[in-house]
Formats: C-alpha cells, sequence, structure tokens
C-alpha cells in the first residue's frame, strides 16, 4: 500500500513528466491503431476522397482532444483564464504560456498518425486515384474519360478484377506513393525545423520573463493540488465528525467494532482542531466561493493574515516579543 501511494504521490509532484509520458504513449497507441486499422477504400466515385481524408484527418483529431482530456493543465489554465479577478490579478503571459505547453503535448500523437499515415501512402493513393491524368499513363490513355475515371477509381483495390494483373494500376499506385512519402518525410522535417527553432530561438527572448512565466505556471497548478488535497483532508474530518455524533448514542458498539474511531476524547478535539473552525454546510460554502471569487494575493510576508470566513486571526505570542527584540537589537547597534 504505501509503494502505491509513493507511485501516486510522485505522479502528484511530477506532473509535467506524466504528461510527457501520456503523450507518448498517445503516439505509440496512434501508431498500433493504423497499423491494425483494416484499410478498405470503397473504390466508388465521390467517396474515395471522402474515405481517404477522413482517415488521415479525422483520427488525428480524436487524438488530440484525447490529448486535452488527459491533461490536467487544460482545466487548470481554463479556471485560471476564466476565475474573476478577485484580490489576486491575472497574468496573460502565464496563461498564454500554458496554453502552448498544453497545445505542443496534445498535438504530438496527431502529428504522428499523419506522418505515419503519409509515409504508409494508402490513404493518398484512395482519396486521390481518381484525380490523376489519365494521359500520363499508357493503360488508361485509349480509354474514354468515362471508362478513364472508373478505372482510376479502382486502383486502390487490388482484388478487383479488372486490376488485378494491370500494370497501369501499379504505376497509377507507385506514383501516389511517392508523393505521400514526399509529402510525409517533407512534414517531418518541418515539423522538426519547428521544434529545432522553437527551442533554439527561447534563448534570443528575455530569459527572466520566461523563467517567471514558468515559475507561476508550475505555481498554479501545485496550488490547484494543494487546495483539493486540504478540501479532501477537511472533508474526511468533517464526515468523521459527522458520523460520530450521528451515532453517539451507539458509541460504545462503535469503539468495540471500528478500528478508525478515536478511543479517546484527545483524539475527537485534535480532529475537531483540524476543521479549523470550519463546522458547517454554509461555512463550506461561503469558503470555496471565496476561493474562486476572491483569491488571495500571493504575498505571504503579513504578520496578520485574513482568515477566509472573513475573520483576521491574531498574531502568535511570540511575534511582539520577536518584533521587539529586533528593534532592541538595532537600538544597540546604532
Amino acid at each position: 500500500m504505501d509503494r502505491f501511494r509513493m507511485i501516486f504521490q510522485y505522479f502528484q509532484t511530477n506532473s509535467e513528466s506524466v504528461m510527457n509520458g501520456i503523450c507518448g504513449l498517445l503516439a505509440l497507441a496512434s501508431v498500433k491503431i493504423y497499423t491494425c486499422l483494416d484499410f478498405s477504400c470503397p473504390c466508388l466515385p465521390h467517396y474515395n476522397m471522402v474515405y481517404g481524408l477522413g482517415i488521415l484527418f479525422v483520427p488525428p483529431i480524436a487524438l488530440f482532444l484525447c490529448g486535452l482530456i488527459l491533461n490536467r493543465q487544460s482545466l487548470v489554465m481554463l479556471e485560471e483564464w476564466r476565475r474573476p479577478q478577485g484580490h489576486r490579478r491575472k497574468d496573460l503571459a502565464v496563461i498564454r504560456y500554458m496554453c502552448c505547453s498544453i497545445m505542443q503535448r496534445a498535438m504530438i500523437a496527431p502529428a504522428v498518425w499523419i506522418v505515419v499515415s503519409l509515409l504508409d501512402g494508402k490513404c493518398l493513393i484512395c482519396a486521390f486515384s481518381g484525380s490523376v491524368d489519365p494521359k500520363k499513363f499508357v493503360g488508361f490513355a485509349n480509354a474514354t474519360p468515362a471508362e478513364a475515371q472508373e478505372l482510376l477509381t479502382r486502383v486502390p483495390c487490388k482484388e478487383d478484377e479488372l486490376m488485378r494483373n494491370s500494370t497501369s494500376r501499379r504505376a497509377v499506385s507507385r506514383y501516389l506513393r511517392c508523393w505521400s512519402q514526399a509529402l510525409g518525410w517533407s512534414t517531418l522535417l518541418i515539423l522538426i525545423i519547428a521544434v529545432f527553432l522553437a527551442r533554439w530561438l527561447v534563448a534570443c527572448f528575455n530569459q527572466a520573463a520566461l523563467l517567471q512565466t514558468r515559475h507561476w505556471s508550475n505555481y498554479i497548478d501545485i496550488e490547484q493540488k494543494i487546495f483539493e488535497e486540504t478540501c479532501c483532508e477537511h472533508s474526511r474530518l468533517f464526515a468523521h465528525q459527522c458520523i460520530l455524533h450521528f451515532f453517539e448514542s451507539m458509541r460504545k458498539e462503535i469503539r468495540q467494532h471500528s478500528f478508525d474511531l478515536p478511543r479517546e476524547k484527545e483524539g475527537e478535539e485534535g480532529e475537531k482542531d483540524l476543521l479549523r473552525g470550519i463546522t458547517d454546510q454554509d461555512q463550506v460554502n461561503k469558503l470555496l466561493k471565496m476561493w474562486y471569487y476572491e483569491k488571495p494575493p500571493l504575498d505571504v510576508s503579513q504578520a496578520t493574515h485574513r482568515h477566509p470566513l472573513g475573520r483576521e486571526r491574531s498574531p502568535p505570542a511570540w511575534a511582539g516579543s520577536c518584533s521587539a527584540r529586533s528593534k532592541f537589537t538595532q537600538h544597540t547597534h546604532v
């Protein structure tokens, strides 16, 4: 159980590494799905292009949406973009940085699918076999335009009786496959150059601003995680206290049969202290509403902080003595 807990904590604290792993798995899944796909071109006019381009572009859209859904930071970015201003200003540079990071990861699997499809060539052969000029090929030069169009649409179907032993069919297939592979290698080269330039051109911009945006984007993600964990812990303690209060008349029997309930009054008081004074549903709702509409400013240097429910916390007992001691040392040094 401890190992699973450690793995879960690792995933929570290393969300960027986890998202890179998920994007890699989606890319491998796209290749596996394409290789296992039973590609069957309809070999009919006006249907070949729809089917071929659909296989080429529809699965990448689905993979892109899956990448957005599986990326936890997409929801965090949307919440940060849509939240009210409150006591904390919104930094558009951080939101743009998060959006670019999300889009880059989500585009990996679709790009892999398109490149693999183009290198394979089946989609392009099915989609554009009817658009080839029949005069370029000897077998279709003497046919009427209607017959040539009919024969060209049957080029992707190797088992067709008319095209089974046709050398012209193989010539058209080689011609379209060469174009498809050329487009595939060109797309792959363009993607590599774009990634290379994006990685190297970053150094030409303000590194301090980049570090700031990266830091605060990570902070927003970590803050949301800690808030959710704290809410879960408070919910568990709150439910525990409600159940104990409900079964007050059966307390002795519950103590005998339950290992999780406290056996001493000190444990109950400790749990009540962990509730931090939030002891009813209205207070919880008010707290969550204030967290959404009035997020606290990013400043922890003040000695006093406003309580989430509107009450100010008193400074600790040692604060006055420390301040007096500091003043006294400054006076002696002067």
